[in-house]
């Protein structure tokens, strides 16, 4: 554990969930083969897609709707509804086709094996502070065994802008009644996470299980408060 600023008390943590309490990598890429063998399979006007062409209509809805990003839910929904009314479905058809499509994504996309340390830190640290999520994605804690350990959970899109805007952090500290200097934030995005939360106010800590140098990244500009390279390392804290 480094520490780059003075920690001051404590009285909640808040947590990103991708890459921070568990490995997100794998569940992306099974995800996204998965979605696109979906699509494929169930549309055979769709047999030779790509996931190349479905990023571009993404990037296409993107520019047509530029703050569609702050809910990749939402944006992946309307992407495949422009995907299927392009292959001569009505807006009606399409919307039906985009909906069953993202039940067969949420399947996939909250099929995250959480390590046990996780489990045990939480656990611990659930009995002494109030314990908040905070994320960009679209994985259900619930369906993989961590929704019980948080008072609530925050999405961007139905929440509030994307990570590093203040909208999640500020509603937050407004839900748990705290002052934002009071609450740790934990993530391991420099950015969305680090940057985000001292612009908003809150103490940082950043994971860094990688191995990767805080002075030689390019977005370090805001230091956090602590910086870990085990999830576990929080547990010294009680």
């Amino acid at each position: 554990m480094h520490f780059y600023r003075p920690l001051t008390a404590l009285k909640a943590l808040t947590f990103d969930l991708d890459d921070t309490l568990y490995d997100n990598r794998p569940v992306i890429q099974r995800t996204e083969q998965e979605s696109l063998a979906y699509l494929q399979n169930k549309h055979p006007e769709l047999r030779e897609i790509t996931s190349s062409e479905l990023h571009l209509v993404r990037a296409e809805l993107r520019e047509q709707e530029p703050e569609i990003y702050h809910d990749v839910t939402e944006w992946r929904r309307c992407s495949l509804v422009l995907l299927l009314q392009r292959q001569g479905y009505s807006l009606q058809q399409a919307q039906q086709g985009a909906d069953d499509a993202m039940d067969d994504f949420a399947h996939w996309r909250s099929k995250v094996e959480v390590p046990q340390e996780t489990h045990q830190t939480l656990q611990a640290l659930a009995e002494r502070f109030p314990l908040v999520a905070i994320t960009n994605g679209n994985a259900d804690p619930h369906v993989f065994g961590l929704g019980h350990y948080f008072q609530f959970i925050l999405r961007s899109g139905p929440d509030g802008r994307s990570k590093p805007f203040s909208d999640m952090y500020d509603n937050a500290s407004r839900l748990l009644g705290l002052s934002p200097e009071s609450i740790l934030h934990v993530g391991d995005d420099l950015t969305t996470d680090v940057a985000g939360a001292l612009r908003s106010g809150f103490q940082a800590c950043w994971i860094n299980d990688r191995d990767r140098s805080l002075m030689a990244v390019s977005d370090s500009r805001l230091l956090p408060h602590i910086e870990i390279s085990r999830l576990a390392s929080l547990q010294s804290l009680l």
